[in-house]
């Protein structure tokens, strides 16, 4: 018995941890570099990973590189994340690979209205999960930075867990055991920001930030995201003072940047303040550690 045990173990090994071969020929593709990582946290890095939008472009200007489509043409499975990016252009990759599954990872997860995230959050819904389809597009549609709550990463890696089981079900027990580690990692992040973030005192919880990103994390944690850009544009004069004058009531200590967009009125009013530009960068590739970095560089200028 105690022989038939070893041998039952020694072949789930075996299945956990043979490289998934069917992947040799073809490819995942992800809008985002954040993706990337999470697919690579599910599949255990076994399965090639393109990101279509590359570092340091604008999401919400980037065109596909010839290079890419020619890639996109032989890749089987899309993990769409709803942004900008995947509005303008799914139904076109799609054509150029009728055979290739998109998966929305972004199903289910309860978004902020743009303008809300634009203005300053923190009036939005609960984070649940939902069914049915959401509203996007422009101003008037969802913000779509979801990967920055680590609750909302479940969601996402339970739909790429689902995505890759029905591309290659010979793995399923290999995704969902990636899945549940996954889930367990999350949870302990969010734990940790929260104590991190916990001391700020309610009068110091606004941060000021050129692209409104962060108001998923903003939500998470209780913080209040203000932005700079309006409605996608650079503020105007009238605008730019407003904001300087929110700036000086508030005591801001710093105005978050992205090397995604410009930093000039960023840097104007943070010299008008007194503040400091500090870069924080939500594309960034290793999510976890940038998660983290973003935490603890909040908690230093908001205290």
């Amino acid at each position: 018995m105690e022989k038939v045990m070893k041998n039952m173990l020694v072949v789930l090994i075996l299945i956990i941890s043979t490289p998934m071969l069917s992947w040799a020929e073809s490819s995942v593709f992800v809008t985002i570099a954040p993706q990337k990582f999470f697919v690579d946290k599910i599949s255990g890095g076994q399965i090639p990973v393109s990101v279509m939008i590359t570092p340091g472009a604008n999401p919400h200007a980037y065109e596909p590189k010839p290079s890419q489509m020619a890639m996109l043409a032989r890749a089987e499975v899309y993990f769409a994340i709803g942004d900008s990016f995947d509005r303008v252009w799914l139904e076109r990759l799609k054509k150029v690979n009728p055979s290739m599954a998109v998966v929305h990872t972004d199903a289910g997860a309860t978004k902020i209205p743009i303008h809300d995230a634009s203005q300053g959050h923190g009036k939005a819904p609960p984070r649940t999960e939902e069914d049915g389809p959401h509203s996007h597009g422009g101003w008037e549609g969802s913000d779509p930075h979801i990967w920055l709550d680590p609750k909302l990463v479940e969601i996402q890696a339970a739909h790429i867990r689902d995505g890759l089981t029905a591309a290659d079900p010979a793995h399923a027990a290999a995704y969902a055991a990636n899945y549940a580690a996954f889930v367990r990692e999350l949870d302990e992040m969010d734990r940790e920001i929260r104590v991190l973030l916990a001391p700020i005192p309610k009068a110091r919880r606004t941060f000021l930030v050129f692209h409104p990103s962060w108001g998923y994390f903003a939500r998470a944690y209780g913080l209040n995201q203000a932005c700079i850009e309006v409605e996608g544009k650079e503020p105007s004069p009238r605008e730019l003072a407003r904001i300087i004058d929110m700036g000086q009531k508030q005591g801001i200590k710093a105005v978050f940047v992205q090397p995604q967009f410009s930093e000039k009125s960023a840097a104007v009013i943070s010299e008008q303040i007194g503040a400091r530009v500090v870069r924080l960068d939500p594309l960034a590739e290793n999510w976890a550690e940038n998660l983290r970095h973003a935490a603890r560089v909040l908690a230093e200028n908001l205290q």
